[in-house]
């Protein structure tokens, strides 16, 4: 009897999906994991992903419920689809996770970002920096004769765009608060 010779990924000759269920696509998810605010639970929580060498590209906390004494983490991170899926059902494991949520998956968000940037310059450099500013929609929340502190809020790209522009103006210092963000609609 001769073997079959079917390649891999052909369905057309097969009952049996012969394609691979994995990917190697990596992908940015945004993750909502309100959790009880207690000590040691951002420990916890972070002490998953460094655990497992998944890295955090931005992270911010807050409490969100005073009365329950509930606080909301949101994490963004990259990874393959069964990195996420595996990271989504760790979270959900810890006793003090009430509740997981991938905001990527699960429609649309929106997703905003406070940065200030500290631009050193005079002159003509000066003037720039202010009408790229202005066009920004960036406000200036200190000024010296040689300097300005700008505050801006906005989508990560925004912010992003913002800091390409002024680093040939004299960018000299960057603060961001990492993403807050909510699933849109009901």
């Amino acid at each position: 009897m001769s073997p079959l010779k079917i390649k891999k990924g052909a369905t057309s000759h097969s009952a049996y999906n012969l394609r691979p269920t994995f990917s190697d696509v990596i992908e940015r998810h945004t993750l909502a994991v309100l959790v009880e605010n207690e000590p040691g639970v951002l420990a916890r929580v972070i002490g998953l992903f460094s655990g497992r060498g998944y890295n955090i590209d931005s992270l911010t906390v807050a409490e969100v419920d005073h009365t329950g004494h509930l606080s909301r983490i949101t994490i963004v991170t990259s990874g393959t689809p069964q990195v996420i899926e595996q990271i989504k059902a760790q979270l959900g494991r810890i006793v003090t996770v009430h509740n997981v949520q991938d905001l990527t998956v699960e429609g649309s968000s929106v997703e905003r970002e406070l940065a200030m940037f500290k631009v050193v310059g005079t002159g003509d450099k000066r003037v720039e920096a202010l009408r790229l500013a202005d066009i920004f929609r960036a406000n200036v929340v200190d000024s010296t004769l040689t300097s300005f502190v700008f505050e801006i809020t906005g989508a990560p790209e925004k912010i992003d765009a913002f800091a390409d522009l002024m680093r040939p103006l004299g960018l000299s210092d960057v603060a961001r608060t990492g993403v807050a963000a909510l699933s849109r609609g009901a």
